[in-house]
C-alpha cells in the first residue's frame, strides 16, 4: 500500500495540472476567444469559469472597455483657404464584434489603431479641406467632430470595433500663419479704432455746434427779455415821473435839479464851466431867499 502512495500522488498532481490547464476565467471587462489550431471555436463575452481542451485549445483575451487612441504629435491639415492648421486629436473606441476583430486585425490592438488612425486622418483632411480657418477653429468645430465620428464608425465596423467619439483637443495655427493672422487682426482692430475715433470726433463737433447754437439762442432770448423788462421799467419810471410832475411841477423840477447836482459834483475835484446866468444854477441862486 505504501508503494502506491507516490503513484497516487503523481496522478493527483497530474490531474491538478490538467485541471488548471483546462479551466480558465473570463473577467467582466474582457472578451475571450477559444481557438484550436488557429481556428476560432468559441467566443465568450460573459464573465465566469470555463473549460477548454488542454494543450489543444488556446485562449486569448480582449478588452471590453473603451480604449483611447491618442496622437503623439499634432497633425498638419490644409483648409479651403490653403492655410495649414495643427490639430491635436484623440479617438475613443471599443471592440463590439470580437470575432470580426480577431479575423480582421488578428486581435492586434496596434494594427486596429493604425487602421483607425488612417481612417480618421483621411476624414479630417476632407473635413478641413471644405472649411476656412475661422470655421475649423471655432465656428464648426463641433460639427466636424460629429461628422467625423459617423464617417469613421462606418469603416471601423468592418473590423469589429465602434468609434465612440472623435475629439479635436486643440486646433492651432503654425507660427508663420499665426503671425500673419495676428498682424491682420491688429490692422483690422486699428482700422475699427480709427473709424470709431473719427465718428466720435464728428459727433463731438456736432454736439459742440449744437451747444453753441443753443447758447446763442439762450443769450438772444435773455437779451430780448432783458430789453423788454428794461423798457417796461423805463416806461413805468416815466409814468411815475409824469405823475409826480403833474402833482407838483416846481418840486419835481427842484428834485431833478438836486439829482443833477449830485451826479455832477461827486467829488471835490469835479469842475464844470457854465455861464453865470445858466438855468443850471437856478436853485443855487435862490437858495438863500426866503419863501423861494
Amino acid at each position: 500500500m505504501s508503494s502506491r502512495l507516490p503513484l497516487l500522488g503523481a496522478l493527483l498532481l497530474a490531474a491538478l495540472v490538467v485541471a488548471s490547464m483546462a479551466l480558465f476565467t473570463v473577467d467582466q471587462r474582457q472578451y475571450a476567444i477559444v481557438s484550436q489550431f488557429g481556428e476560432i471555436r468559441h467566443v465568450i463575452s460573459d464573465p465566469g469559469l470555463y473549460l477548454k481542451v488542454p494543450l489543444v485549445q488556446n485562449v486569448r483575451y480582449f478588452d471590453k472597455r473603451i480604449l483611447t487612441m491618442d496622437t503623439t504629435e499634432p497633425e498638419r491639415y490644409i483648409t479651403s483657404e490653403k492655410k495649414n492648421v495643427l490639430v491635436d486629436s484623440y479617438v475613443k473606441w471599443r471592440i463590439v464584434d470580437v470575432r470580426q476583430y480577431y479575423i480582421s486585425v488578428g486581435g492586434d490592438e496596434r494594427r486596429a489603431e493604425t487602421r483607425l488612425a488612417q481612417t480618421v486622418n483621411a476624414g479630417l483632411r476632407e473635413e478641413f479641406g471644405r472649411r476656412t480657418v475661422h470655421e475649423v477653429v471655432s465656428g464648426e468645430r463641433d460639427k466636424i467632430m460629429d461628422d467625423m465620428r459617423v464617417k469613421a464608425n462606418v469603416d471601423a465596423q468592418k473590423i469589429g470595433v465602434q468609434i465612440v467619439d472623435v475629439r479635436l483637443r486643440r486646433v492651432d495655427l503654425p507660427t508663420e500663419v499665426s503671425e500673419s493672422v495676428y498682424r491682420r487682426m491688429e490692422a483690422e482692430r486699428k482700422r475699427v479704432a480709427n473709424e470709431l475715433r473719427s465718428t466720435g470726433a464728428a459727433d463731438a463737433e456736432k454736439i459742440r455746434a449744437d451747444a453753441d447754437k443753443q447758447r446763442e439762442i439762450i443769450l438772444a432770448e435773455a437779451y430780448r427779455e432783458a430789453q423788454r423788462i428794461k423798457g417796461e421799467g423805463d416806461a413805468k419810471a416815466a409814468s411815475v415821473y409824469a405823475q409826480a410832475f403833474e402833482q407838483n411841477p416846481e418840486f419835481f423840477a427842484f428834485y431833478r435839479s438836486m439829482g443833477a447836482y449830485e451826479r455832477t459834483f461827486r467829488s471835490r475835484s469835479d469842475v464844470i464851466v457854465l455861464e453865470p446866468n445858466s438855468d443850471f444854477f437856478r436853485y443855487l441862486k435862490n437858495s438863500g431867499r426866503p419863501g423861494k
